[in-house]
């Protein structure tokens, strides 16, 4: 078994930041997979569920972010797994915003939800980093953080998160690299159509313009009948006559 962890803070004053996009991504998941209900355990919301054959148990902490790490300790001793079964979901500031990089251990990058779990199980546990960039301010961080994302942010974040759902039982497996690749994938934008040599759209072909040519299309049907018909009558007149 696996546990999935979401970081943010609980409560509908934070459910939009940006810092709370680690909740985000494990609703989705939980959703598109179809997980059982959220019930309250381990200081936090727990919800169980498998993805390609892969048991899974997630968890959103509602200890606050810098306590993240009590609810992770909690659930990790009472189900006997070790940190490299556990997959941690967060906000990253040093990656530009709707990037996405994955790795094992590492260091915590001033990010207190990451403090909080390396001080209860160690550094050993998969981290699944959701770029929301730097303000460019080190003063600016904290209302970056906790502040929503804009209108012209969402609909890229959102897509992302959908496609980190979509593809989650690469995550499952541990197969970081697959799942990175697959994730960008998906979100690259449809080719257009390729051009004729010449740049132009390709027109489409059809039967030529007979309105130009030399000799008159021919007559068919009665009217041909008809007029035959009247030429033998003058032909037959010429000759009696």
């Amino acid at each position: 078994m696996r546990l999935l962890v979401g970081l943010g803070n609980p409560g509908a004053k934070y459910e939009g930041n940006r810092h709370n996009v680690g909740f985000m991504a494990v609703d989705a998941i939980h959703d598109r997979h179809g997980f059982g209900p959220w019930k309250a355990k381990f200081q936090g919301h727990v919800a169980d569920g498998a993805i390609g054959g892969q048991k899974l148990m997630a968890l959103k902490p509602t200890t606050f972010m810098n306590e993240s790490g009590r609810a992770v300790g909690e659930a990790l001793r009472f189900y006997k797994l070790d940190p490299a079964d556990v997959i941690v979901i967060y906000d990253e500031l040093d990656l530009a915003p709707t990037r996405l990089k994955v790795k094992q251990g590492g260091g915590h990058g001033g990010h207190n939800g990451l403090r909080s779990i390396d001080a209860h199980i160690g550094k050993d546990y998969w981290r699944v980093r959701i770029g929301i960039g730097h303000p460019g301010d080190k003063a600016r961080v904290s209302g970056h953080v906790l502040s929503d994302f804009s209108k012209g942010e969402r609909p890229n974040f959102e897509a992302l998160i959908d496609a980190m759902a979509r593809r989650f039982d690469l995550m499952a497996a541990v197969n970081a690299s697959d799942f990175m690749s697959k994730v960008s994938l998906d979100l690259r934008p449809a080719p257009l159509p390729k051009p004729d040599a010449k740049g132009a759209p390709k027109e489409k072909t059809g039967p030529a313009d007979s309105s130009n040519t030399a000799t008159p299309p021919k007559t068919k049907g009665a009217m041909a009948d008809q007029l035959a018909g009247l030429k033998d009558k003058l032909l037959s007149g010429n000759k009696e006559g």
